[in-house]
This record gives structure tokens, sequence and C-alpha cells, in this order.
């Protein structure tokens, strides 16, 4: 029994399919067999996500489309009647009139907004895409940083937990071949040396902001060691790039006088550079992980994320 809406990524299945049928003489029926859905579910699920029908939602994007074609180009208006479903010119002047108070003619010569007001926010994009707002107030609040931050821990933690499965020697086993390690590398070919720089390359930063030494040699590289510092050190690091993002110091230059010689860094450059090279870590380390078998992370795709963390707040 269909309760209420869609998840966020059915309700993205199903605006792509209406999408896809834009230009598709099918009618809701068939549409609706396509999502694997009777026309009654179809209708009631998409109705109750977006506040308007699949019909009355793909009008509309096909009027707003239109509006956009006729206001940029110099097809007839005919042709732009015919791309957007209408059988005759007159049906489409008397549709386009009712939304948008002018004729198409009176419109190409005097464009308007193309976008008209819509339940959802969902409206077309040209040249031939849609736009979709974010689906709650959580997507909206957070801004690029906090998706970096968000999504480099959560790969993280992925890439920890399938690393637990492994044997010590597994771990241990040399991954890199006569390779020589690049900068951003650890120093030894190991998997578990890979996690530990992914892990200690937070805890460096965030102490030279603090003013505190390099963590000591001799630090927890069993699973549930790495696992304890990452969250540790994910914390203060997020906490530390906030704090500089809410202040607006990202051209604010420090200097750590505890590395030999002393290094200056502006706070912008120092996240720029943790970030981008986390990110090379990371891709080595799924790599490697493929090596032995553990071939279901993926790219580590921003993407995946964004999805997973939203369908966990809808």
């Amino acid at each position: 029994m269909v309760t209420g809406p869609p998840p966020p990524d059915r309700l993205r299945g199903f605006i792509d399919l209406l999408m896809e049928t834009l230009d598709d003489p099918a009618d809701g029926a068939e549409i609706a067999r396509r999502a694997y859905l009777s026309r009654f579910h179809f209708d009631r699920l998409v109705g109750a996500a977006l506040g308007e029908t699949p019909g009355a939602f793909r009008r509309r994007l096909l009027l707003e489309r239109a509006a956009y074609e006729l206001s940029t180009g110099d097809a007839p208006v005919t042709d732009v009647a015919i791309g957007a479903g209408y059988a005759s010119l007159e049906a489409f002047e008397r549709a386009f009139r009712r939304e948008f108070a002018m004729t198409p003619s009176a419109f190409r010569a005097q464009p308007a907004p193309f976008r008209l007001p819509a339940p959802n926010g969902v409206h077309f994009h040209p040249p031939g895409g849609v736009l979709v707002p974010g689906p709650n107030e959580r997507s909206m609040s957070m801004d690029l940083i906090d998706r970096m931050l968000e999504h480099d821990l959560w790969l993280s933690r992925r890439i920890l937990d399938r690393a637990g499965t492994l044997s010590a020697e597994e771990l241990d086993r040399d991954v890199r071949g006569d390779r020589e390690p690049q900068a951003f590398e650890s120093d030894e070919p190991t998997i578990r040396s890979m996690l530990d720089r992914l892990v200690f390359t937070r805890e460096v930063w965030t102490a030279g902001v603090a003013g505190r030494p390099d963590p000591l040699p001799g630090r927890d590289t069993s699973i549930d060691g790495l696992k304890r510092r990452l969250e540790d050190s994910a914390v203060e690091f997020s906490d530390v790039v906030k704090g500089i993002r809410d202040r607006g110091d990202w051209d604010t230059a420090f200097v750590n006088a505890l590395r030999d010689p002393p290094q200056s860094f502006t706070f912008g450059g120092m996240v720029l550079h943790v970030l981008t090279f986390q990110a090379c870590r990371r891709s080595e380390l799924i790599q490697a992980l493929g090596e032995v078998g553990i071939d279901d992370l993926g790219y580590g795709d921003p993407i995946e994320w964004e999805r997973a963390v939203l369908d966990k707040s809808a």
C-alpha cells in the first residue's frame, strides 16, 4: 500500500522518466508502466511528491521550454507549438496565453521570465535539462565546505570498514611493487600504512593550527585504533575548518613554528591542500583494496554520498 511520497532517489527517477518522455507520444499509462507502477499509483506517488500530476508537470515543463525557445531562437511559432506537444497552433496559443498572459508572438517580441509558478520548484533548465531544488532544510544549510568535509569522512569510514575485513597479512602486504611513491603517499607500500597516512594527515594539520607538536611515532595502526583516530581527528579538523569559514579567515596566514624550518600557510591554502591530497589518498586506497578483492567501493563519488545522506534524512 502506498502511504506517502517516494524517497528522494525514487523521486529523482520519476523526474528523470518524465523528462525522458517530454517528447515521447506515450500516454500516462505507458509512462507509469515504464516506472513499473499502475497509472493510479504512479499519479498518486508523483502527485504527492510534486504537488501536481505527472500530466500537469510535463505540460508545464514543455511550456517553459517553449517560452525559452521563443525568447532565444527564431524557429516559427508553429514549430515551437509542435515541439511542445500541441496538435494545433490555436491550442498552443490558448495554453500559452493562459499561463503567460500574452501570446507566443508577444512573448517573443518582449521576452519575460520563462519559468512558471510551480508547487515544487522543479523547472526546465536550458538547454535540455531540469532544475531540481534541495529537498529539505538540511541540504540547504550545508555549504560546499560542509559537503566536502562530510564526504571525506563518509568515504574514509567506508574504506576503513572494508579494510577491517582483511587479514593482517593482507593489510601488511606490499601493494605498490617497484613504483616510487608519490609525495602524497605513505613511505611504506602497504594498505595499513596508507590508512595510517589518511588519518595522520588530519592529525598533523590540526596540531599545527593549534600549535601542538606532531603526533609521536608508535601510534595505533590497528583497524580499531585507526577508526578511533579517524573520528577524533575528523571532529577536530572539521571544527578548525568551519571556524575558519565562519570567521572569513581564508586569507589569514599562520606560521607553524614547530616545523624545521618554520613554515607559513594561509588557512585557505591549508584546507585546499588537505582536501586535495586526501582525495588522492582515498583513490589510492580504493585501488589497493580492489587488488585484494574489495571491489565494492566504486569511485567514492560525492553524488553517491549525497544520495545516501538524502535517503537517511527523507
